[in-house]
């Protein structure tokens, strides 16, 4: 998985940083030392899980989390008393400090039998939706922003279509051509014309893949 540490302490966000590569699963992406900081590098590099402390100067962790339901989250605080409020926020799990490896090891296993459902969060006019990440069959790149269709309403998404690749792997989904990303569980039919594969998908929509990605798209089919 891949992690985004958040804490004001530098010497906590080091430990956290060396307990992760000890445990040799997962990968940290980033960090950084505030909330305002955090929600920012969750927009940028697009985390599966976020080791978040509470306590930090301006924006809390508890906020963040509050503002952020389409990524996982496990607390890192020296401060019991949150607990009731953490879990309300829906955290995959609350470590005190110092956190002990096994405690880390058991809450990012945790994480990962999470990860099966993925939250995301999208724009429809002035109304933002969280939504399952696996009830969209694609996901199209459209200048800046990502869109997609979801109950017959169409979706902005402020992630680009690289983070969303990442992200969405574990699901099935796999990139068909620069600007398009789909759910191979989703390929009811696919079909060959002018030498150029395309998949239906089982809304009826046709995808036509490139020419450079179609063998990786045809090997993940057959696995």
């Amino acid at each position: 998985m891949r992690i985004l540490i958040v804490d004001d302490e530098p010497l906590a966000r080091r430990r956290l940083a060396r307990l992760v590569a000890e445990l040799g699963q997962d990968e940290v992406i980033g960090e950084a030392e505030d909330g305002v900081a955090a929600l920012e590098a969750i927009d940028r590099l697009g985390p599966d899980v976020v080791l978040l402390d509470i306590s930090m100067p301006g924006l809390d962790g508890l906020a963040v989390a509050a503002a952020r339901h389409d990524v996982a989250v496990i607390f890192t605080t020296a401060h019991p008393e949150h607990a009731v409020t953490a879990f309300e926020v829906e955290a995959i799990d609350y470590l005190l400090k110092p956190i002990a490896r096994d405690r880390l090891e058991a809450a990012l296993s945790r994480a990962r039998r999470h990860r099966r459902t993925i939250r995301l969060t999208a724009r429809a006019g002035d109304t933002t939706r969280v939504f399952d990440a696996a009830r969209v069959a694609r996901y199209t790149a459209r200048d800046k922003y990502t869109t997609c269709e979801l109950d017959g309403e169409e979706l902005v998404l402020d992630e680009s279509l690289n983070t969303l690749e990442a992200r969405l792997e574990p699901l099935g989904f796999v990139r068909v051509h620069r600007a398009e990303l789909i759910d191979l569980a989703r390929v009811a039919r696919t079909h060959g014309r002018d030498g150029r594969l395309e998949l239906e998908l089982d809304d009826g929509a046709i995808v036509r893949v490139s020419r450079r990605l179609a063998p990786d798209v045809r090997r993940r089919m057959r696995s």
